[in-house]
């Protein structure tokens, strides 16, 4: 990778994140510390405001505008690829959310591209088993309060069909079994469990902080699971 492609790419990744260390900059661009380094000072000098925090890393000072990412055509047919395998694998909540930002992503490209990239929609096809067509709408809930560490409220139903209403902090989501399964600390029985997000028949956002604060994480509980990771 040559420099200019090296400083895009480095850009582009302070655009998605909210710090870098620059070990990690280093990591990714296969370089030393010391060139991201002369990097980032080159981005500065070019107008791009790239500060630090001590313990955190590398970021774009708030507020300031960049123009639209340009997009490859084997980047936007990657996405498009993506879009089929998030049609299988996700809900309806994740489709909704997929589709408005594809179309985001639709409208930066080139007429040229936009022409390629309906004529390959049209080229992709996936057969979805039965099993994989998920008709809730509960991932995007489950994503918000895992990230912003909200206590949420399951009415759940157990593989007995007895219902039951669980408080718990989730810590993560897994799909295993064909199924997607929420990991959290269960109120009630003051231990992790593991719901099969298909059994949920309602779920809500107490928008509560979780009340426990030294967490596994869901690497840890990934481990005690029958499945490879």
């Amino acid at each position: 990778m040559n420099r200019i492609d090296r400083l895009l790419g480095m850009l582009t990744l302070l655009q998605s994140r909210k710090y870098i260390p620059a070990e990690k900059l280093a990591e990714k661009f296969d370089i030393s510390v010391r060139t991201v380094y002369r990097d980032i000072k080159a981005l500065c000098e070019q107008g791009i405001p790239v500060s630090f925090e001590p313990a955190r890393g590398y970021f774009i000072v708030q507020g300031y505008f960049l123009p639209p990412v340009s997009f490859t055509n084997e980047e936007a047919n990657a996405m498009l690829l993506t879009e089929a395998l998030v049609a299988g694998f996700a809900d309806k909540s994740i489709r909704t959310h997929f589709a408005s930002a594809l179309n985001k992503v639709k409208s930066v490209l080139r007429h040229t591209q936009k022409e390629q990239i309906e004529q390959m929609d049209e080229q992709i096809k996936m057969q979805v088993p039965q099993r994989f067509l998920n008709d809730f709408e509960y991932l995007s809930v489950l994503q918000s309060a895992i990230s912003a560490r909200h206590i949420i409220c399951l009415h759940y139903k157990n593989n007995k069909e007895e219902l039951s209403e669980r408080n718990i902090e989730p810590i993560g989501l897994i799909f295993y079994a064909f199924s997607w399964h929420v990991i959290g600390w269960c109120h009630l029985r003051a231990s992790y469990r593991d719901f099969k997000v298909e059994r949920i028949t309602r779920v809500r956002n107490l928008y509560t902080s979780f009340t426990k604060s030294d967490h596994i994480s869901l690497n840890e509980y990934s481990q005690q699971l029958p499945v490879n990771y």
